[in-house]
């Protein structure tokens, strides 16, 4: 018998100290920071996509 299920609750918790990253780094900080957000997002979608597959495939 399959399970089926209705709801699913994903909580996050993100921390960032802006302190750290802005003292002494310049400039190019923020731009690392932007690209580490976008390649996280990036991630974040291809795996959800993954499951969404994955559920569509049973």
């Amino acid at each position: 018998m399959p399970v089926e299920i209705r709801e699913l609750v994903i909580k996050a918790t993100v921390n960032q100290d802006q302190n750290k990253t802005a003292s002494g780094a310049g400039s190019s900080a923020g731009n690392d920071t932007n690209e580490e957000r976008e390649s996280v997002v990036r991630e974040a979608v291809e795996e959800v996509l993954r499951i969404i597959e994955s559920k569509k495939e049973r």
